[in-house]
């Protein structure tokens, strides 16, 4: 559980300083200044007199005494509170003692709170009236310096204006970071470069703590300007796995660490002052990270949540870290939703779909009633209006869940006190209830409540919650009549999250949370339209001048909750499951996924082929080479293998068509159709006519047969560059920036010319088209242009469906994955990109050190030919390249993979051969 680590690695730090001392027990926006040594000297002048031994902490708006012995409560005096600050001794009320206090403070103030009491944590305690408090100094030097410096500090406190105490104490914040910097001498190593040293503080929920960052040629330091809760944190740079930029406060100006690959809770997250020193030292370790960990995106993540390789759970959790959300950052906690809606049933039943909320709604759509409600306020408001008064995240609803073992942090938020017991978060059924029902309670969950960490339930502590007004005193959580234990109601919640309906509708709610429907037109559509405040851009905060304003609009943000940053622009892909995977084709697109062209059937193919096809890609890494043959004098552009395997065409730039003999090894045929390049072919089904597509505007027909040209179709205005065939259907695709279709080409071609081709459509484009592939249903398209665009088209009503400007240059290759619902494209960025069919939106995006010219894949390996002729195998799911394997000595154009039952091989054990071809005069058998 993320909460719960953190808390652990903070108790950690504590116990480093053995301290009951925390910086939770400073206000909101305080700081911790300096410690000193001291005595508070109780009952001075009496018998009763008595030292009690601890440490004065000097804080920006507060003076805090921890006492040594747990017994005695820490004291905590508001500076706000204080009436005179002076060395004991000097004011006249004190003339009445025998001898004055050597290095001694003298407090005189109206309130004091009491904290931790036998270390029990508790509502603070407050006594209330005139009272002076001395403490002495073990350094007596040391008086006349704190004190002058809480005279600064009371006059700040007492300032009539909130920005003007602010403004005051950023100075003398700002004014003692530059007087230090960072200590050297806590580098781990003498030969250590340092690269950059700035001013940072370092967060944690609810509270930061100012110091000095610096980075070196191995490691990241933070040194705090207080040396709490020590002296130096340091991260080896070898043991980062992941860095994100971050919002802190809505300004972008946070970095946020990680030393794990999935894990929520970051090793360190800092708040820089200036934007250029946040940049500049991302960029460094960014730099760093290159060498040694990949790149993480939200498309990454998309495609292997969509193919199973990643659960609700993590891809969820994934995309709360990337849209900015954090543990260090309550205002920023991470969110989960509702998924369950039935807590007052003894069972779960998980196959019912009315056991489950609607994830197409947000929390504040989901009771009708209610929602008229807020919609006829919302008509009647002026701008700029709002649906939902109160957010769905923010730092008091997380402390709502997590107060039982975060009581600290209530008492931070709530200026010493726990929330009304009635209040509290006391039951489930409860809590779900008032989310349907309540005027202003439209919150969503944390990830906790899939996690395997019970506490958060349990009032393990033995808190003193206070009693509610039935006289039952508040404990662990009241669950729902299904769940037997807290470990059963996890578990439960957990299935809940990762069923198969969940599964088919998460995308609905990532749309509303993370993606296109979460700000503009389409969120007031979806009634999730929340304060302007809480948007990222919804305002400026360095255009406001007015300092008390200022601070005002960052209290508002911090406490009132922020919507993540948004990921998506697009509708959300959903989820592969095996419910789609059995659903019919569809004649025609829509944007629903019932009315889309994509057939979820076409998952598998329903023949004795597929066996052989998993079989040959799950050994596709094993691919050697093992014959090259030099066939043509200049590039070759296309190749064609025969059903057998017995027979390899190919075209090439020297504008010669050519027969090869597998089992021969000879060249059997050659054929000259013009003077100009041929850029494609493809051999039509029954293997009895090759048809070819040529620079000179002309695609042409060639019996085996017969051996000669059969027919010549003259259809473009410029050159043709490529072709494709699927059921009696020519498309081809072509410089004159068309791509046509065209009917009336049999199977078969018979000798005498007799054959009518009749265009049936024609996509139209803006530039040159310079590859085009179909899904295995003949229904979609996929085009790629010079510019760098993939457009996929619905070839039952010729529309174009999605338009991707997804590289710079131009599109190489492209194809679909075996079930139509993703297109991969290479292109001459290096760029790998995989586009989900459904919305159009990119979700995964590798590079390749060089341009990747052509490429086969299976959906989840791909296997590319690079400019430089090397073949490489990907792990397309894992983001990386899994085998290089060197194919030609020139750039690598294009590939085949035939499936070859009659064949075998003993580099390839599955009897399947790859045939690629290369720019380079040749043809090549692995």
């Amino acid at each position: 559980m993320a909460f719960t680590r953190k808390r652990q690695r903070e108790q950690q730090l504590q116990l480093y300083s053995r301290e009951r001392f925390s910086l939770l027990l400073l206000n909101l926006e305080e700081y911790y200044f300096e410690q000193h040594t001291a005595h508070h000297i109780q009952h001075k002048g009496s018998q009763k007199e008595r030292k009690i031994r601890g440490s004065l902490k000097i804080c920006s708006k507060s003076v805090i005494f921890e006492p040594d012995a747990i017994s005695q409560p820490i004291i905590k005096i508001p500076l706000r509170d204080c009436i005179k600050i002076g060395k004991h001794g000097e004011n006249e009320a004190n003339r009445h003692f025998a001898k004055t206090v050597s290095g001694a403070i003298s407090l005189i103030f109206s309130q004091v709170y009491f904290i931790k009491e036998h270390n029990i944590v508790a509502p603070y305690k407050i006594e209330r009236g005139m009272m002076e408090y001395v403490f002495e100094l073990d350094v007596s030097g040391k008086v006349e310096d704190v004190v002058e410096t809480l005279l600064q500090l009371h006059r700040a406190s007492c300032l009539d204006k909130l920005g003007d105490q602010t403004a005051m104490i950023t100075a003398i914040l700002q004014s003692r970071l530059a007087r230090t910097s960072f200590d050297k001498n806590r580098f781990q190593s003498v030969s250590e470069k340092l690269h950059m040293e700035c001013k940072a503080e370092m967060v944690t929920p609810l509270v930061t703590n100012p110091g000095h960052a610096c980075v070196t040629d191995t490691t990241l330091y933070f040194q705090p300007l207080n040396g709490y809760p020590k002296p130096v944190v340091q991260i080896m740079l070898q043991d980062i796995r992941r860095i994100y930029k971050r919002r802190h406060g809505l300004m972008p100006l946070g970095l946020e660490v990680f030393c794990t690959e999935d894990d929520l809770c970051s090793d360190i997250y800092l708040k820089f002052y200036e934007r250029q020193d946040r940049d500049d030292l991302y960029f460094y370790i960014a730099t760093y990270l290159e060498h040694h960990v990949p790149e993480r995106t939200a498309e990454g993540y998309t495609l292997q949540w969509q193919r199973g390789l990643l659960s609700n759970y993590q891809y969820l959790l994934h995309l709360n870290s990337l849209a900015d959300r954090s543990c260090s950052d309550l205002s920023q906690y991470p969110v989960f939703p509702w998924v369950i809606s039935d807590y007052s049933s003894s069972k779960l039943d998980l196959s019912n779909p009315e056991t489950f909320r609607d994830l197409s709604k947000p929390v504040g759509a989901l009771n009708q009633e209610r929602l008229e409600r807020l919609l006829t306020r919302y008509q009647e408001m002026p701008e700029p209006r709002f649906m939902y008064g109160s957010h769905y995240s923010s730092p008091g609803y997380v402390l709502f869940y997590l107060v039982r073992i975060a009581p600290e942090y209530m008492l931070c938020l709530q200026n010493g006190r726990f929330d009304n017991a009635d209040r509290m978060f006391n039951s489930i059924a409860e809590t779900w209830k008032n989310c349907l029902d309540g005027a202003t309670d439209f919150k969503e969950l944390i990830p906790e409540f899939y996690g395997d960490d019970v506490s958060f339930l349990v009032n393990s502590l033995k808190l003193d919650l206070g009693k509610r007004q039935g006289g039952q005193l508040v404990n662990d959580v009241e669950l729902p009549p299904w769940a037997r234990s807290p470990e059963d109601f996890l578990q439960k919640s957990r299935a809940a999250l990762e069923s198969e309906h969940v599964s088919e509708h998460l995308h609905e709610w990532i749309d509303l949370v993370f993606g296109y429907k979460q700000q503009g037109r389409d969120a007031v559509g979806a009634h999730n339209v929340f304060h302007p405040l809480t948007y990222e851009g919804g305002v400026d905060l360095n255009s406001i001048e007015d300092p008390d304003e200022k601070v005002a609009m960052l209290t508002q943000i911090l406490e009132f909750g922020q919507t993540p940053r948004q990921l998506f622009v697009t509708p959300h892909p959903r989820r592969i499951t095996p419910k789609f995977k059995s659903l019919s084709q569809p004649s025609s697109y829509n944007a629903s996924t019932a009315d889309s062209p994509v057939s979820p059937g076409e998952e598998s193919f329903e023949d004795l082929t597929e066996e052989s096809r998993t079989l040959a890609w799950s050994n596709i890494a094993r691919l050697e080479p093992q014959e090259q043959h030099r066939i043509h004098k200049e590039a070759v552009t296309g190749i064609a293998v025969s059903r057998s395997g017995s027979s390899i065409f190919t075209t090439s730039q020297d504008s010669t068509l050519k027969m090869f003999s597998k089992e021969s090894r000879m060249l059997q045929r050659s054929i000259s159709f013009s003077n100009m390049a041929l850029s494609s072919c493809l051999l039509l089904p029954g293997d009895a006519t090759v048809i070819s597509s040529s620079w000179d505007n002309n695609i042409y027909f060639y019996s085996i047969a017969f051996g000669r040209r059969q027919d010549t179709l003259m259809g473009h205005d410029d050159a043709v560059s490529k072709i494709c065939w699927h059921d009696n259907r020519l498309y081809s695709a072509s410089w004159d920036s068309t791509v046509k279709v065209w009917s009336g080409v049999p199977a078969e071609m018979p000798c005498a010319r007799k054959q009518h081709f009749e265009l049936l459509a024609e996509l139209e484009h803006d530039v040159s088209v310079d590859t085009i592939s179909l899904n295995a249903a003949g229904t979609l398209l996929a085009s790629g242009t010079k510019e760098g665009t993939v457009t996929i088209w619905d070839l039952t009503t010729a529309t174009l469906l999605h338009q991707i400007p997804c590289h710079e240059g131009t599109v190489g290759d492209s194809a679909f994955s075996p079930d139509s619902r993703h297109v991969l494209s290479t292109g001459a960025d290096s760029h790998l990109n995989v586009i989900d069919v459904q919305t159009g939106m990119l979700i995964s995006s590798l590079t390749a050190d060089e341009p990747q010219r052509c490429f086969l894949w299976d959906g989840n390996s791909v296997v590319s030919g690079s400019q430089s002729g090397e073949l490489l195998v990907w792990d397309l799911l894992g983001g990386r390249v899994s085998k290089r394997i060197q194919g030609h000595a020139g750039k690598l154009s294009a590939a085949d993979l035939p499936l070859l039952p009659t064949c075998s091989s003993t580099s390839f054990p599955t009897s399947g051969h790859a045939f690629l071809r290369s720019q380079a005069p040749g043809a090549s058998v692995l």
